[in-house]
């Protein structure tokens, strides 16, 4: 995957606010709407920009109760982990989850509405899955940031492309 200085400042202001408009970016870019269409387009086919979305706040929308929950797998086989990233995928309450190296196989992002909603949850999706040898809970007093944005890095051939 590709890029030049002028998608690097493209990448810059989309993560800042991806509701600009390609008539914004390309202005500020220094390219045609067209022009910014074609390159958005491209990063989003070649898999740079991932997906545009909006940061929800988890208290507005009722689930206050924020967690980090540190997973330990019995094994680390593939099956089994392979496993466990399609429920971390298909449950809602996950927010986030990394497969990690060090002390936890897992760091997940939990929301809930209450302690009791998250103990039940803790049940069904921890306690009943006989591959976690174990799980701890860190409660989430304040989320200082929240955000998606990557530092975007120019490589070093700095030349535009022709898209």
């Amino acid at each position: 995957m590709r890029y030049d200085r002028i998608d690097a400042r493209i990448l810059e202001m989309l993560q800042k606010n991806n509701r600009l408009t390609s008539e914004v970016i390309g202005e500020i870019a220094g390219l045609s709407a067209t022009a910014c269409q074609r390159r958005l387009k491209r990063m989003r086919s070649e898999g740079i920009i991932e997906a545009d979305i909006s940061i929800v706040s988890p208290k507005a929308v009722g689930r206050p109760i924020q967690m980090l929950v540190l997973v330990t797998m019995e094994r680390e086989r593939c099956d089994i982990i392979d496993r466990f990233k399609k429920a971390i995928k298909s449950s809602a309450e996950v927010v986030n989850g990394f497969y990690v190296t060090g002390d936890a196989d897992f760091i997940l992002y939990v929301t809930a509405r209450t302690m009791e909603d998250y103990e039940q949850f803790t049940r069904s999706f921890f306690y009943k899955n006989s591959d976690i040898k174990c799980f701890k809970t860190l409660v989430v007093m304040d989320r200082v940031k929240a955000g998606f944005a990557v530092p975007v890095e120019v490589h070093a051939c700095d030349r535009p492309t022709n898209r």
